[in-house]
């Protein structure tokens, strides 16, 4: 009989906390969270309907085993903690007449920056996070916001050389949690922009000396040609002219 008037009692007070404000908490995957109100001398923790742990005299008691290593509570505070966050943790709880609904994301990860492109006038960088759910990027120049994606998809942003010595940052977001990493532009940009110098006169050094080459080759080419030329010209003149004299020899003999 008694526990029916406390089952009946705790259905009494859910349905009351059900109906009245229901505060937002949000968690992510793998973390922990606290939930505020305090349960100290005496209280529940419920999910929905099914009461995961009963607090009497201070002392607590869990009831469903699948919280028996994760739910803590704090004797001294009273409040209950909830570890190793599950996506399956998501839902409405309970504690007294107060009710929280808790959301569990994916885990945000840390966002990584790369140069895309420099110039004389400008630096484009390109902040990229693995892709998740309900994630966000966005940039930011100071405090100010520049740009923001409405998904995890990578997020450019373009650089004005007057702006490298302001300070720079990418923030991944999710309703749950955020990454931030801060970017020395003056330094990624300039450096590979100096690089980048280098690369191209290294290039240009390199034509040149493929053209000098050619160039070279060719005009060896032609002298070797003229040189030739030249001595057939030569054999060509001396034949003829010993030819010449041969047949005037010849001629003069005939006279005689």
């Amino acid at each position: 009989m008694e526990a029916q008037i406390g089952v009946l009692f705790f259905f009494m007070v859910w349905s009351s906390s059900a109906a009245g404000e229901v505060k937002i908490l949000r968690g992510t995957e793998g973390g922990n969270i606290t939930l505020p109100v305090p349960a100290i001398d005496s209280g529940y923790l419920s999910l929905g309907p099914k009461i995961l742990a009963n607090v009497n005299e201070g002392k607590i008691q869990i009831l469903d085993n699948k919280y028996k290593h994760r739910l803590l509570w704090n004797r001294t505070t009273g409040l209950f903690t909830l570890t190793g966050l599950q996506r399956a943790d998501s839902g409405i709880y309970a504690i007294s007449s107060k009710s929280y609904n808790l959301t569990v994301h994916e885990p945000v990860s840390d966002p990584t920056v790369k140069r895309l492109s420099v110039s004389t006038e400008s630096c484009t960088l390109l902040c990229a996070v693995d892709q998740a759910a309900e994630t966000t990027l966005l940039w930011y120049k100071d405090e100010e916001k520049l740009n923001e994606s409405s998904s995890a998809l990578p997020l450019p942003l373009i650089i004005h050389r007057q702006d490298f010595n302001s300070s720079y940052r990418c923030v991944a977001a999710s309703p749950a949690e955020k990454k931030t990493l801060s970017v020395t532009v003056k330094t990624l940009c300039e450096h590979n922009h100096t690089n980048s110098t280098d690369d191209i006169r290294h290039k240009r050094h390199h034509t040149v000396g493929i053209v000098i080459s050619i160039l070279s080759v060719v005009i060896v080419t032609l002298v070797a040609f003229f040189i030739k030329w030249k001595c057939l010209d030569k054999n060509k003149r001396i034949t003829r002219q010993t030819q010449g004299r041969y047949f005037l020899q010849l001629f003069i003999n005939l006279n005689v």
